[in-house]
């Protein structure tokens, strides 16, 4: 350790590490071209509640140290850290950090502050003892392009210009990890809930609560770089069963164990293919008791037998609200396993239960106290998985709270202001430890999902969305920003989940439309509260009635929502597309395992595959599914026609009339129903005969 007199600046065990006005930076390679950085008030740094980077991989750091700078290189990544004089500053002298290309010396990412006199560019605001607000400020950069983030719902292809807030809500999953055209990855590892702007003029991270400053950067050459970069570190997908890759069918709700099996053995009947069905939420007996209503579903393991003969899995949700009314809550409570408040009733939030029936005030299981997670995974072992269950619809996983408040929360390890984007992780992460004890090739079906989530087999989809043309068209970009933060199993509601009724002639286009988009995508589900059968269907331009007060239907059972519930033109089409799903079953294969290899997400941006395209970051209107499928959605109601922008590097076969288009070119195609712009690259297209009939005509 250099004299704390001449310089702040020390090398310890390969970081540099700097004390300076009383706060202690840690800088120390973390991964091949990245650094990982720490910071806090004191004379050490701390390890956040919940971290998404695994252990510290090999490096081999160069760190130079001179009196007023200090410096530190890992592969193509450099760190500078460097003592400037404020003038009209409140705090006069502050360390600074700049991150660049060590081969080219281009900067990639520097703080800065957003006034001159402060606050400082890593600002700490105590809160308690050993937790902070937190606010860290980088600069803004015209030009730059991000994306990630997690999976939300503004419709925006590109970060930049984006405000949005760190905290897991239904629709809006979070995911801390952004990737810049600039060539660089920044992932805030930091579950605390905060905000995250990318202005024009800077770049804002904030933590409403935090026990210290973390966050990791990495340098690349392109996108493919970066997100591999961060899969390292953060955890690689598993390989996904092949079941998952078909069809999955799902309402809200079935009711009972007979209901469920007569759409199933109707599948069967009309030789429609079915991988999963779904059992939703109210099979219950109490919310927090875990296990079926046996006066609804008699005999749970005959149910997934009965579907197993027929080749279909099944999949049940669980939610990790508990009722004051269920028989493990005195245990629960007395043993400290659930979320508590620090003021008022210890509830989060208001929700229908199912006995007492009507509304009701529950709290969720704490995650964060592991004893809390072995109980809850045991009672969901006993009651389901012992009958033969092994994939689960994590549903209400943010936890949802309402209203939302999370520095009223409670955990074990702290307020929740401070951990709770990390809920869903530690809630996913038990699930899947005890399947594979258990030996079970499974699947998790999750509404939310924190960093490095993708290591446990996590299909995340985008939540309770409406049914509109809005809504639809922002789940492209949800779905586009869900890849880039790693997070390559992904999937929509198709035709949205409330306010869809099956009469309207509207909604039936929109259901097309979303369901071509479905099948293009990388899991392919069907779901909705659909408005009950006997309700008129809305005068255009009217709200959707369900007929009678939504929280009874909501308990009950919306209206059918099966393939053969839109009329027959809408069943023609879709069942069109299933045998187009069926048959891309073998591409996707390849596509997954890739993705589990190397983390390149199985839907990306088309500038991912194609780096020269530019235009594309903006762009929410089209997408590569793997490498050789260009899809463009049909995303405005009436359209019958589309002009699509094809990728230079590479010419285009439109799979649906075997047409030829050069690259770097404006195609015009026909868009019936059934049938959105898909084009192959011209190299790929023998894999795709039994796809496109027409591609087959060819040769």
């Amino acid at each position: 350790m250099m004299d704390a007199v001449s310089t702040p600046f020390f090398e310890e065990d390969g970081a540099l590490v700097s004390r300076f006005h009383g706060e202690t930076v840690r800088i120390e390679a973390w991964g091949a071209d990245a650094l990982r950085v720490r910071a806090r008030p004191g004379s050490s740094v701390a390890e956040p509640h919940v971290s998404a980077l695994g252990g510290k991989p090999d490096g081999t750091p160069v760190v130079t140290i001179t009196p007023t700078r200090a410096s530190i290189v890992n592969g193509r990544l450099r760190a500078d850290l460097e003592i400037l004089d404020r003038y009209g500053a409140e705090v006069k002298r502050e360390a600074v950090l700049r991150f660049s290309r060590s081969d080219i010396d281009k900067e990639l990412l520097a703080e800065t502050r957003s006034h001159f006199a402060g606050p400082k560019t890593r600002n700490f605001k105590a809160i308690a003892s050993g937790s902070w607000k937190l606010e860290a400020t980088f600069k803004a950069y015209d030009g730059e392009h991000l994306a990630g983030l997690g999976q939300p719902q503004h419709g925006k292809a590109d970060l930049k210009g984006v405000s949005t807030t760190l905290l897991q809500q239904n629709a809006h999953a979070v995911v801390p990890f952004v990737v810049s055209s600039r060539g660089y990855g920044f992932l805030w590892n930091n579950p605390a809930v905060g905000r995250c702007e990318f202005a024009s003029n800077i770049t804002r991270w904030t933590a409403d609560a935090t026990n210290g400053l973390d966050y990791w950067v990495v340098a690349g050459d392109n996108s493919r770089d970066i997100l591999r970069a961060y899969h390292d570190v953060t955890g690689h997908s598993p390989d996904i069963p092949d079941w998952a890759l078909g069809f999955w069918q799902c309402k809200l709700r079935y009711r009972t164990q007979d209901e469920l099996l007569s759409v199933a053995r109707e599948h069967v009947r009309r030789g429609l293919p079915l991988s999963c069905i779904v059992i939703d939420f109210f099979h219950w007996t109490r919310q927090g008791e875990w296990k079926f209503d046996p006066d609804e579903w008699p005999d749970p393991n005959a149910l997934v037998n009965e579907l197993r003969s027929m080749g279909i899995e099944t999949m049940v949700s669980v939610w990790p609200t508990v009722s004051a009314s269920s028989e493990h809550y005195r245990t629960m409570t007395e043993n400290g396993y659930l979320l508590t408040t620090e003021r008022g009733v210890p509830a989060v939030i208001p929700f229908p239960d199912k006995d007492p029936f009507g509304p009701g005030f529950f709290t969720y299981y704490d995650p964060f106290n592991a004893e809390a997670r072995d109980f809850h995974w045991s009672v969901v072992k006993r009651n389901y998985v012992d009958n033969g269950f092994d994939h689960f619809w994590l549903d209400a996983c943010e936890p949802e709270m309402r209203p939302a408040h999370p520095e009223n929360v409670r955990t074990a390890q702290g307020n929740g202001a401070e951990m709770l984007c990390a809920y869903p992780l530690l809630h996913e992460q038990r699930y899947r430890e005890g399947l594979r004890q258990e030996g079970r090739d499974s699947v998790l079906l999750c509404r939310s999902a924190w960093a490095g989530a993708q290591r446990l087999g996590v299909i995340l989809w985008s939540g309770d969305v409406w049914s509109n043309w809005d809504w639809y068209r922002a789940q492209i970009p949800a779905g586009l920003h869900a890849g880039m933060s790693g997070l390559g199993w992904w999937t929509t509601d198709i035709g949205g989940f409330y306010d869809g009724h099956g009469g309207s002639p509207e909604f039936r286009e929109l259901l097309v439309r979303w369901f071509e988009f479905g099948v293009f995508s990388p899991i392919c589900r069907l779901h909705g509260f659909r408005v009950p059968e006997g309700v008129p269907p809305p005068a255009s331009g009217e709200r959707v009635s369900y007929g009678q007060d939504t929280f009874n239907i909501f308990t009950d059972s919306g209206g059918p929502n099966e393939i053969w519930s839109f009329g027959a033109d809408v069943e023609t089409v879709l069942i069109e597309l299933l045998r187009v799903r069926e048959a891309l079953r073998p591409y996707l294969t390849t596509v997954f395992a890739s993705y589990a290899r190397t983390g390149d997400p199985v839907m990306a941006p088309v500038y991912y595959h194609f780096e020269e395209e530019t235009d594309a970051h903006s762009d929410a209107g089209r997408y590569m599914l793997g490498p050789d499928i260009l899809v463009a959605p049909v995303l405005e109601p009436g359209a019958m026609t589309m002009r699509v922008k094809l990728p230079a590097g590479a010419d285009w076969i439109h799979g649906w009339t075997g047409r030829r288009f050069e690259g770097g070119t404006i195609a015009r195609v026909e868009c019936p129903w059934g049938r959105c712009p898909v084009f192959i690259r011209e190299h790929a297209v023998s894999q795709f005969h039994t796809v496109f009939p027409a591609l087959a005509e060819m040769s």
